[in-house]
């Protein structure tokens, strides 16, 4: 690489930055965009001096000027500036404010009380403070940006909200972070460690696993007809099915052979479709307490 350029990842050390926070600025800036699996250089992204590296190691990653540093807004930014679960989400879009701090809580973080979230021994440790709100009086945290850069928080919240993190190693001509992984895992495994069939399984999984809702994946239907829905919850006795994008004609065939069931049996039951997958919180969460179950 020219020695006049930066890496996103090198660039960010240089304005000591997390990473994470410099991606999001420069999205929000318009200067890249992301592009299926990896970040793209946009009009103004090139006009600002943007160029891609290419490498035997590593691919296509862009770069920048090393005098981009001292760009003024890139100055502007405010690196001791704490950000919250609901401003954790513009770095996982996928992810709602309440998923975050649930997520937060299942790595022993925080927990959450009668009085809101509350910071734990570990959470403080990694920079929590516990703040107030002057509103409501809850209870919630708020983090210093570094923590969207530690290594667990990120790979966790990574597989949750289907941004698989990149296994390279980084270095100063390391490609951009999150660029994606050239291959993809033998199977999706769920934070409680159930192996599924698709990413949407796992998100659906990982939701009511973080919810603290038990749940048996691929519950055989009280019938003597050997037929499995993909979920269950006791609470409630809801059986639940993911619909991917693309089904096959036997698979679409026993999706409504499962409705039939359902209908005529008076089951509880949710279908969740590929397009739910960004708001299983509104989804999944309606959907349940329409059945007296609350999470």
């Amino acid at each position: 690489m020219e020695e006049d350029k930066l890496s996103t990842t090198a660039l960010a050390r240089k304005l000591d930055l997390p990473v994470q926070q410099l991606f999001a600025v420069l999205k929000d800036y318009g200067w890249i965009q992301r592009s299926s699996d990896s970040w793209v250089l946009t009009p103004k992204g090139e006009f600002e001096g943007g160029t891609y590296h290419s490498s035997r190691r590593y691919g296509s990653y862009i770069v920048w000027p090393e005098q981009l540093e001292q760009h003024p807004l890139l100055q502007a930014i405010e690196s001791n500036q704490r950000i919250t679960a609901a401003s954790m989400c513009s770095y996982y879009p996928h992810l709602h404010a309440r998923q975050i701090n649930r997520a937060l809580a299942e790595l022993g973080l925080q927990q959450h009380s009668m009085l809101g979230w509350e910071l734990t021994r570990l959470g403080k440790s990694l920079g929590g403070l516990q703040e107030e709100s002057s509103s409501s009086g809850a209870f919630y945290a708020t983090w210093p940006h570094e923590i969207v850069d530690n290594p667990i928080v990120h790979r966790e919240l990574s597989l949750q909200s289907g941004q698989m993190p990149s296994t390279r190693l980084l270095s100063d001509a390391a490609p951009d972070l999150f660029a994606g992984s050239t291959t993809a895992p033998e199977a999706c495994r769920g934070v409680d460690g159930h192996s599924l069939r698709s990413t949407l399984q796992t998100r659906v999984c990982n939701w009511l696993y973080l919810a603290q809702l038990a749940h048996a994946y691929r519950r055989a239907l009280p019938i003597e007809e050997l037929v499995y829905a993909d979920f269950y919850v006791p609470v409630g006795s809801v059986y639940i099915d993911c619909w991917e994008e693309e089904l096959t004609p036997g698979e679409m065939s026993g999706k409504f052979r499962k409705r039939e069931i359902y209908r005529e049996l008076n089951l509880h039951s949710l279908e969740i479709n590929a397009a739910d997958g960004d708001r299983l919180d509104e989804v999944l969460g309606r959907g349940l307490l329409g059945f007296g179950v609350r999470c």
